[in-house]
């Protein structure tokens, strides 16, 4: 939002929320009708909701394209993050294409010309290459200058300058009064070919997308215009902007002011002095070394849309299930694909953390498909591996000790976090609590939290047989396996849930029961009546630089422990792993955690889900 919003700042549809394509609907349906019922076949008109979907698919790939590169590091321009709040501001970037709509679906049934068009003109294409290198970007050079006016720019312009460090749909992200004016400037090459009678479906498709093209372009923030373009053509420079370019407009304000052409900044005296050193800087920069690496996967086939590279807007909010991604069938179908047969880890995320650099690595396979490959993980520099989710799993933790075993000089300290998520389990417990039901697949984390409930003089009791006898085997011949008792009662109001807990078990419980997982997965939430606890996490920092997506179900800028434990490790400088049997001191790693400003989640005892 602007500084003082004006007049006309925001979208009409506005109300509508997330239901507000559907204003759409009527124009789609009305020109496919007329397409398939009458004689004389409209075909451009027909292509406009077409051009629309490749316009939101080609600022998506954008979108995806830009937060991998700048996860990645290299040829990075600015090393400031983005935070939620820039994610929820320009999470609308799709309102000018439901703009933009509705307008051509008017021009086209009201203007005469500007239907049944050919598919193809020449003479149109030329002409409106020149309007645009001519009057259009004059024009939109003045238009940018005044917008930079103290009156406008503090009621429109400033909400789109809010955002310092840029991403692809920064580009579009306007209030609805300045859209109105691109808009009109940008019509008028199209309208020009109408009137001209030379006007065709490729010079609009391709002038809208050569649009959505640069302003895409020249707003991520990463630098990809190779250097021997220019060389090879110095008078270039005059006539294509970079992103580094109209990255110091966002950082200096009163500098580089041209739309895609840089011409009129050289004439006019508007040119930051500091463009090229920071064009070449920015080509030069290597790719960042991690410090410490999470490493995850995907889970459900739709959490790829859940992922930082992903649906930015759905990416910043919890994983859960929603019915309109059933309609994506399709794209999730080819991304199972595209996962089974590449199969190469990527990373997805980057942090900053005082000094140390963080990244997070997601293997491109679901649960049903995951299979680790330890021998492709290694990587120079990397001080701390973290694993989450299946990589917790006792057969691949198991290998993850063997591994280093077999590496015994392996700089890189694979780190399981199993002692940080025992203790988050532990601080979860009510200090009232005197009696705790385990449920659930026994894990290393369950073994583990409730020997510490025993040695508390708390009762742990477990109705299945199997798990009681596993339990007290674990525990050998210490006492407080007294505390381990079987019993088939389901009175006990506080449970201890894994993976493998039953709904049947669930229906069991008593109301007000409080459900603390100890695994990576959290239960399904069947009972209104009940409270839900978090998967082992902790909030995280404010220091924490550069948050943007939710990791998996957490909420926003809360992380699990095992992601937490590899931080930790790391800012310790502890010379250990934890892996396969191995448990760090849990009591230790605890007040680590707090002391570097991790602090830990509120029992769910106030409210229910």
């Amino acid at each position: 939002m602007a500084s003082r919003p004006g007049i006309l700042t925001d979208w009409p549809w506005k109300p509508l929320g997330s239901f507000k394509h559907v204003i759409l609907v009527p124009w789609v349906v009305q020109n496919i009708y007329s397409f398939m019922v009458k004689d004389e076949k409209d075909l451009s008109s027909f292509l406009i909701f077409p051009i629309l979907l490749w316009r939101a698919l080609h600022s998506q790939l954008w979108i995806s394209l830009s937060r991998y590169r700048t996860a990645k590091g290299n040829n990075r321009i600015i090393d400031k993050g983005i935070e939620f709040d820039q994610v929820d501001r320009e999470s609308s970037w799709d309102d000018q294409i439901l703009f933009n709509g509705i307008l051509m679906y008017v021009v086209s049934q009201t203007i005469p010309g500007a239907s049944h068009l050919p598919m193809w003109r020449l003479d149109g294409v030329i002409l409106t290459a020149l309007i645009h290198m001519g009057p259009v970007e004059f024009l939109y050079y003045w238009l940018h200058r005044l917008l930079h006016h103290h009156y406008l720019y503090s009621r429109y312009h400033s909400h789109h300058h809010s955002s310092i460090v840029t991403e692809p749909i920064t580009s579009v992200i306007h209030p609805f009064a300045e859209h109105i004016s691109y808009f009109t400037l940008f019509a008028i090459p199209l309208i020009t070919t109408v009137t001209t009678g030379t006007a065709s479906a490729a010079s609009l498709a391709g002038y809208l997308t050569y649009i959505d093209f640069m302003n895409n372009m020249g707003h991520c923030n990463f630098e990809l215009i190779p250097k021997w373009l220019f060389t090879i053509f110095p008078p270039l420079k005059y006539l294509m902007y970079t992103p580094s370019f109209h990255s110091l407009h966002h950082t200096q304000f009163r500098t580089n002011y041209s739309l895609f052409m840089p011409i009129y900044d050289y004439i006019y005296g508007t040119m930051d002095t500091s463009s090229d050193t920071l064009y070449e800087n920015s080509l030069r920069r290597p790719e960042e070394a991690p410090d410490v690496v999470h490493l995850t996967h995907l889970t459900t086939p739709d959490s790829i849309y859940h992922l930082r590279l992903g649906l930015a807007h759905m990416a910043s909010t919890p994983q859960k299930s929603k019915w309109y991604l059933w309609l994506m069938w399709p794209v999730t179908m080819l991304t199972m694909m595209l996962t089974w047969i590449y199969g190469r880890t990527f990373v997805v995320e980057r942090n900053r953390f005082h000094k140390l650099r963080l990244q997070t690595w997601t293997i491109p396979k679901y649960n049903v498909q995951y299979n680790l490959q330890w021998q492709k993980l290694r990587k120079k520099g990397v001080k701390v591996l973290s694993l989450g989710l299946l990589n917790q799993g006792e057969d691949l933790n198991r290998y993850g000790e063997l591994y280093v075993q077999k590496y015994p000089r392996l700089k890189t300290k694979v780190v399981d976090g199993s002692s940080l998520a025992v203790a988050a389990v532990l601080n979860s417990i009510p200090k009232s609590a005197t009696q705790v039901l385990h449920r659930g697949n026994i894990s290393k984390v369950a073994s583990a939290a409730v020997l510490n409930l025993c040695q508390r003089g708390i009762q742990v009791a477990v109705p299945s047989e199997d798990e009681y006898k596993k339990l007290k085997k674990s525990f050998g011949i210490r006492s407080d396996r007294n505390n381990l008792i079987l019993s088939k009662s389901y009175s006990i109001k506080t449970w201890l849930v894994g993976d493998g807990l039953k709904e049947e078990d669930q229906k069991k419980a008593a109301e007000g029961t409080l459900f603390i997982p100890f695994s990576q997965f959290p239960p399904k939430k069947l009972r209104r009546d009940c409270f839900y606890h978090s998967i082992p996490a902790m909030a995280a920092p404010a220091s924490l630089e550069n948050v943007d997506s939710c990791e998996n179900w957490l909420p926003r800028r809360v992380m699990s422990a095992w992601r937490v434990a590899g931080i930790v490790h790391a800012l310790e400088g502890w010379d250990e792993h934890e892996s396969g049997y191995t448990m760090s001191d849990i009591g230790r790693v605890w007040q680590a955690s707090i002391q570097h400003g991790f602090k830990p989640l509120a029992v769910a005892t106030h409210s229910k889900f």
